[in-house]
């Protein structure tokens, strides 16, 4: 790496890069570290961030330095390219989450990761790229995630890049309630994916660590319509409600239950909702009319592990009088359980046939055991699941797959 003058050191660009993050909007954001990465010796960055489907990588406009008045876009920035995630060396590095590089070491490809969930990738060029710009690289991407996660929150330039069509009215409603597809720690990781993501209905997830437990929710609300969607949100706003004041799972399950017994009386909804004791590994689930979780453990899975006897749904008043039962079982290291909304195993192909809860846990299996890692074993299934169905789902499919692996 070539000698530097002292405000150019990695440490201090990187530190005028955090002072100029605050008041730099959104769109400003990859001009930014392209400055930042020139100051550092590379000709220079481009961002890309993954759609909601998890298919394309989308550059993100890349405008001129942040600079007193309005920022110019030139004609090449307006028809910023997509990459396919499937077939590209930047989908490469999304996929496998490793920094992946050029045959002739002039171009980089760096993953941009948010904790464990999966933001986009960041290109980085310059002549012979070694070791030491590499790690300037990496530290440049984090940056750089940091800022557009941090800026998707309040910016629509950002939330609007990654879709590729309007969303509906209750898809716009349920995905501003959604957690990260992704989250985890040492000892436990979750994802989870959802489709149709522009059209969804009824369906909702959530995942959450407290400590040392990983709360786990689905929710699949009748319907497919914006009461649909907004019992599901109600759902998941009942749960958190309830958690975050310190109630039990049954406890959770009786106000969405009260809940919409009051507020959405009309509409039925199963779900699942769970705790991971990621210290010990006891797995306590509550079952309301949803399929049974499955569980996986050394590459299968265990027939009937997680199946007890049938409970009702919510939103017909029963657990309101009667709350519903809590069950329990142990994990061992390593072992994976994954939840489903009935949308996943029900998708029929053009020749009827179901895709089906052994389709469903081979494919989980098979990707994670050619080294995929959890988010891309369920990018996949998801891929699996549309190309059965001609690309077109009659009802909302959602997956959750919790991992746990304890350190110690």
């Amino acid at each position: 790496m070539n000698a530097r003058r002292r405000e150019d050191l990695p440490g201090s660009v990187l530190g005028w890069v955090l002072e100029r993050s605050h008041d730099a909007s959104a769109r400003q954001v990859p001009a930014l570290i392209d400055q930042a990465a020139q100051r550092l010796g590379l000709a220079g960055t481009r961002l890309y961030v993954a759609d909601v489907q998890q298919v394309r990588l989308l550059a993100l406009p890349q405008l001129a330095a942040p600079r007193p008045g309005p920022a110019e876009a030139t004609e090449a920035d307006r028809e910023a390219e997509a990459l396919d995630i499937d077939g590209s060396l930047a989908g490469l590095a999304y996929r496998s989450q490793r920094t992946q590089l050029s045959r002739d070491r002039t171009t980089a490809w760096l993953p941009m990761i948010d904790g464990v969930e999966r933001i986009g990738v960041m290109k980085a060029s310059g002549a012979a790229l070694d070791e030491g710009d590499l790690e300037v690289c990496r530290a440049l991407a984090a940056l750089a995630t940091l800022m557009v996660v941090s800026k998707s929150a309040h910016n629509d330039p950002l939330v609007v890049r990654s879709r590729s069509r309007p969303m509906t009215l209750q898809a716009e409603l349920v995905w501003g309630f959604l957690p990260p597809r992704t989250i985890g720690t040492s000892q436990a990781t979750s994802t989870a994916v959802l489709e149709p993501a522009y059209d969804i209905g009824g369906d909702a997830f959530d995942h959450n660590f407290s400590d040392d437990l990983l709360h786990l929710t689905l929710l699949d609300a009748m319907g497919h319509d914006l009461a649909s969607g907004g019992a599901s949100a109600a759902g998941l706003a009942a749960c958190r409600s309830t958690r975050r004041s310190g109630g039990t799972l049954t406890e959770i399950a009786v106000t969405i239950e009260r809940t919409l017994q009051q507020w959405i009386p009309d509409r039925l909804m199963t779900g699942i909702l769970a705790n991971l004791d990621t210290g010990h590994g006891d797995f306590t689930w509550v079952n309301c009319g949803h399929p049974a979780p499955l569980l996986i453990r050394n590459g299968h899975v265990l027939p009937g592990a997680l199946e007890r006897p049938a409970q009702l749904p919510l939103g017909l008043g029963f657990h309101a009088q009667e709350p519903p039962r809590q069950d329990r079982a142990r994990l061992q290291p390593g072992d994976r359980v994954l939840l489903y909304s009935d949308g996943v195993i029900e998708a029929r192909s053009a020749a009827g046939e179901l895709f089906g809860e052994n389709r469903l846990a081979d494919t989980v299996i098979r990707s994670m055991a050619s080294g995929a890692t959890a988010p891309e074993a369920l990018r996949r299934l998801v891929l699996d699941l549309l190309t059965h169905q001609g690309q077109r789902l009659h009802d909302d499919a959602t997956i959750v797959l919790s991992e746990w692996h304890p350190t110690t």
